[in-house]
């Protein structure tokens, strides 16, 4: 079923309420305000608005980001359309949320997600369009209870609509968070799904909303147990050498990053993923035994449940 600008409309609604609810409950959380940001464009390459909302140096988060976009361009750019090259010449429509949150306390993940929804037009007539989005967790020190907490709540997102969602896009997750060069994934994953286009538009809209609103429940129960953890120069260090290679994934790998650099986004909106303090140690090594060492363990796919 191809959908019609009211269901795109109320899809982008939906956006910027969640944008609110997620920035109002992190607030709550930190103590600290949001900074709001409206932008809009209106070029031949890339007309449309957004609101970015950042925290900065906060209580609890250094950085939290919440970002949402309305856009449309005149030609799909590649990190859009190397699945679909039939539609690398379309025009598009994109609406999206994505976040990064960045704690002050090692003990507590970074964590991110991100839900969209592409149309691709060929003249007046939609070709084609698809969801894609997804939740995901990289911990500095992991404690096993909050990984099966985290997995339980993407396992519950995926529950009402197939016993086949949550394997197959968690499998997708710890494919797609990897870094090859590294031999080893971002963290320890949750849920990637893209180019997903089932044949009725309400239910593929309505996964992609159960997966965005799945994130507050998953994360900020385990900032809540964890915030409070003393920690010391050596933690310190250690999650700013590991941002490191969030660093790395979102610069050498990321699809929206590249998105939105290819289409000629706001550049400030697209790096606010990154951390705002990170350090690159050559051929470092953790101690063997040390708590450091164990975060290895967790840089490989696992069944959690």
């Amino acid at each position: 079923m191809t959908p019609t600008a009211t269901d795109i409309s109320a899809f982008a609604a939906y956006l910027d309420d969640l944008q609110q609810r997620i920035t109002a409950a992190l607030t709550a959380t930190d103590g600290g305000a949001f900074r709001r940001d409206a932008w809009q464009r209106d070029e031949p390459r890339l007309r449309g608005s957004g609101l970015t909302m950042v925290l900065q140096e906060g209580g609890v988060f250094e950085q939290a980001g919440v970002n949402v976009s309305h856009i449309a361009g005149e030609r799909l750019p590649p990190a859009a359309s190397e699945k679909r090259p039939e539609l690398a010449a379309c025009a598009y429509t994109a609406h999206g949320l994505s976040l990064v949150i960045h704690p002050r306390n090692p003990y507590v993940p970074t964590s991110h997600a991100n839900i969209r929804l592409f149309t691709a037009h060929d003249g007046g007539r939609i070709r084609a369009w698809w969801f894609g989005g997804g939740i995901d967790l990289t911990p500095y020190y992991p404690f096993d209870d909050d990984c099966r907490a985290w997995h339980r709540a993407a396992f519950a997102a995926c529950a009402p609509f197939g016993a086949e969602l949550y394997p197959r896009y968690k499998a997708w997750c710890d494919r797609y968070f990897y870094l090859p060069h590294r031999g080893e994934t971002r963290g320890i994953g949750g849920l990637f799904f893209d180019d997903y286009q089932p044949a009725d538009f309400a239910a593929g809209a309505a996964f992609t909303r159960a997966v965005g609103t799945s994130w507050l429940a998953a994360y900020l129960p385990i900032v809540e147990k964890r915030k409070n953890t003393a920690y010391g120069e050596r933690e310190r260090a250690f999650q700013l050498y590991r941002r490191g290679r969030y660093i790395e994934f979102n610069l050498l790998y990321d699809r929206g990053t590249h998105f939105g650099l290819q289409s000629g986004g706001r550049t400030e909106s697209i790096l606010m993923s990154l951390p705002p303090l990170a350090r690159f140690a050559y051929d470092y090594r953790p101690a063997a035994g040390s708590m450091e060492a164990r975060l290895a363990d967790y840089l490989k796919p696992r069944e959690w449940l």
